[in-house]
């Protein structure tokens, strides 16, 4: 094959996944979700255009001052007068490799979810490394289509090089800001050491340079170590220079105690990566202002902490230090507008609930669609330290997502952020742009291959879920939460008139 051929051919394998690299974009004249740094709230810009150039916000304007602002001759120009703009979606906490198990575990418990379906069980050596590589690009690319521009993906699915490298491939294929949370639980033969030096190889990988991929750790075998791996875990996390580490935090009952305590003991609380703490089940005072000493983040995942019942009330008190994710995205929805309302209105639900306790009558509603917007957005950003995210302001990263706003469920909105909360769903993302990129347009996702890599998908999560769902269940005590507490099934519901629901 001629040295020519090959470049021909290497450039269309590019093209599979990305259009054009953005060069400049003016969205003319549509509703701007811009920020108030004073009130740190939205502050709403009407007939107001923003221009890309790169990766980057460069203007924001009103119409008055269209004459006045140079705009690149060569800058695409979409109408937007009909569309209302806001900053990318960020979720600071989900297993993009479990995507394959849709629908499978929709009815499950926490418990039956660890012994079935978790990297703890057998299931890992259903997938191959092509497996992976399927289930987390088709799980990203869900989480695009409805507007989440960044992720933190906690990927404890790692048990090889191959397995991290196929993660990587996605992550850069997918064209999505992803933080990779690097699985460093010694699953299958992979050693706390072999992953050391293999993540340490990865500082120079080719794939990572200039990408928006950035590397972090996920560990959460804190205590089930021994004494030699855990402290290699801790010098890779002060001297590999990661982005951030995140674990799972499930304290009480639960007995997974990886709250800011133990990393003050540990001696890492204090390093330059942010901690992100996924669920933060029954948290105390002393663990929360530990939170606040140190700047570190919880990750609320509403849907997945009602569905698997680890509660999550104690959040309430701690949302200045708390971000919103989506979690095991393949049992319920994946897009964080969703996780938005359902924590705004439990949150709501649950204030109103102590107010009727004491025989009196709410007056006031105890949140607003501006703080679940926040929570959705600007604090998911400050939870990975990166100021340039979550926000529409000049000199931000250019990471975008386009409402319809004259879709049949939105049309008549008065207040844009109320709009996208409360009635928005993933059909009204009409353009998705991360980094200045389109990677979802005019309603579809930019990837010229996704019809193909779905149909592989498909095929590879039949195949994994025909034998996951024959793994046994089988539960002595607490089994891996609390080993000194029985296990016990709550009352069942009854829908169907007569005896019995079939369940």
């Amino acid at each position: 094959m001629s040295f020519v051929v090959l470049i021909v051919v290497f450039f269309s394998q590019l093209s599979v996944f990305f259009t054009v690299a953005a060069t400049s974009t003016l969205f003319r004249h549509g509703t701007v979700i811009g920020f108030n740094q004073q009130t740190q709230t939205p502050n709403i810009l009407c007939n107001t255009s923003i221009l890309v150039e790169g990766d980057t916000i460069t203007a924001i304007f009103g119409s008055h001052e269209d004459g006045s602002i140079h705009v690149p001759p060569n800058a695409e120009v979409i109408p937007a007068e009909n569309l209302i703009i806001s900053p990318g979606f960020i979720d600071t906490h989900r297993h993009t490799w479990q995507t394959t198990y849709r629908t499978i575990a929709s009815n499950i418990t926490l418990s039956e979810y660890f012994v079935r379906y978790s990297p703890l069980s057998e299931v890992l050596n259903l997938f191959s490394p092509d497996d992976f590589y399927l289930s987390q690009l088709v799980g990203i690319w869900e989480a695009l289509n409805a507007g989440v521009t960044s992720l933190l993906d906690h990927s404890h699915n790692i048990n090889s090089r191959e397995v991290a490298n196929a993660a990587i491939d996605a992550y850069t294929d997918s064209g999505a800001r992803v933080w990779f949370g690097y699985g460093f639980d010694p699953t299958g033969n992979f050693t706390i050491p072999s992953r050391a030096t293999h993540i340490r190889d990865l500082a120079g990988d080719q794939r990572l340079s200039g990408s928006l991929v950035e590397l972090g750790m996920a560990f959460d075998s804190w205590g089930a170590v021994s004494e030699t791996d855990l402290q290699e875990a801790i010098n890779v996390l002060k001297n590999g220079n990661l982005s951030v580490l995140t674990t799972h935090w499930l304290d009480a009952q639960w007995n997974i105690r990886h709250g800011p305590s133990l990393f003050q003991r540990l001696g890492i609380i204090n390093e330059s990566f942010p901690i992100v703490m996924s669920h933060g089940t029954f948290i105390t005072p002393a663990e929360y202002q530990l939170l606040k000493d140190y700047n570190h983040y919880v990750s609320i995942t509403p849907e997945s902490e009602m569905h698997f019942g680890h509660t999550n009330y104690e959040s309430d008190l701690i949302m200045d230090q708390a971000a919103l994710g989506v979690d095991t995205h393949a049992t319920y929805s994946g897009d964080m507008v969703n996780q938005a309302r359902i924590w705004l209105q439990s949150v709501r639900l649950r204030s109103y609930k102590k107010i009727l306790d004491q025989w009196k009558i709410p007056r006031l509603s105890p949140m607003s669609v501006n703080q679940a917007f926040y929570l959705a957005t600007r604090a998911g950003a400050l939870a990975l330290r990166r100021p340039d995210l979550g926000i529409l302001e000049v000199g931000a990263k250019a990471d975008l997502v386009v409402f319809d706003g004259r879709s049949t469920n939105m049309v008549g909105w008065r207040y844009p952020v109320a709009a996208i909360i409360l009635h928005s769903h993933v059909s009204d993302v009409v353009h998705v742009i991360v980094g200045g990129n389109f990677i979802k347009r005019d309603g579809k996702l930019t990837a010229e291959n996704v019809a193909n890599i779905t149909t592989e998908f498909a095929r590879s999560a039949a195949r994994i879920q025909e034998e996951a769902i024959n793994a046994p269940y089988h539960m002595e005590g607490g089994f891996v939460f609390n080993p000194v507490l029985p296990p016990a099934s709550g009352d069942p519901v009854d829908v169907v008139i007569g005896e019995g629901t079939g369940y």
